[in-house]
């Protein structure tokens, strides 16, 4: 673990973020204006748990209460998949992404993690 990272963060959630793309679930952003739409962006990833980390949430099964091995995994796919989606959109050259949604299926013990987006060029609103 990097020194600098605050201790129980997991070092997949410090990445530095991705060229100030904005995401957004709400299909507008209050303050800025679309200026531009260039379609739709998506990210996936599928995980699954190793023999360890089955063994571990056997053992929390069994005493109740969140399962945390498993609940790691979950999230370090929900922030790739998030990742993916923001790459996609800088490629397209959007500076943001409304309408995000975000699904999670369970296929045979395989976790998979959805996102979709519409990649936006934004621009902040004139007050007058």
């Amino acid at each position: 673990m990097v020194a600098s990272q605050p201790p129980n963060i997991p070092p997949f959630v410090m990445q530095p973020p991705l060229m100030n793309v904005l995401v957004v679930t709400t299909p507008t952003i209050p303050g800025y204006r679309i200026k531009r739409v260039l379609g739709m962006v998506t990210g996936m990833t599928a995980r699954t748990r190793g023999v360890g980390g089955k063994f571990v949430a056997g053992i929390q099964s069994m005493v109740g209460g969140e399962v945390s091995a498993f609940t790691y995994e979950i999230e370090k796919a929900r922030v790739e998949a998030l990742q993916r989606v923001k790459e996609q959109a800088q490629q397209m050259g959007a500076n943001a992404v409304v309408g995000l949604d975000m699904e999670s299926s369970d296929l045979q013990g395989i976790i998979i993690i959805s996102a979709s987006g519409t990649a936006v060029v934004i621009e902040p609103e004139l007050t007058t």
